[in-house]
C-alpha cells in the first residue's frame, strides 16, 4: 500500500489529467484521450493514442 501525499493526489486526479488534455488539444490540434492506468501512484494520464488493455479510456478531448 502506498502513502500519496495530498498534492499528489491533487496532480493525480482526474480533473488534472482533463485539464491537461484540453490544453494540449489546444496547443497541437490534436485529439487527446484522459486514461485510467491502474497505478495508484499515476492513476490517470493524457495520451495522443488510444489506449491499449489493461488501461482504460475515459475521455477523449476533440
Amino acid at each position: 500500500m502506498s502513502i500519496i501525499a495530498p498534492a499528489a493526489r491533487t496532480l493525480a486526479s482526474f480533473d488534472n489529467a482533463y485539464a491537461v488534455a484540453v490544453q494540449l488539444r489546444e496547443a497541437t490540434g490534436v485529439d487527446q484521450f484522459v486514461v485510467r492506468t491502474g497505478n495508484p501512484v499515476q492513476p490517470f494520464r493524457v495520451s495522443r493514442r488510444r489506449p491499449q488493455a489493461p488501461e482504460t479510456m475515459l475521455a477523449q478531448v476533440a
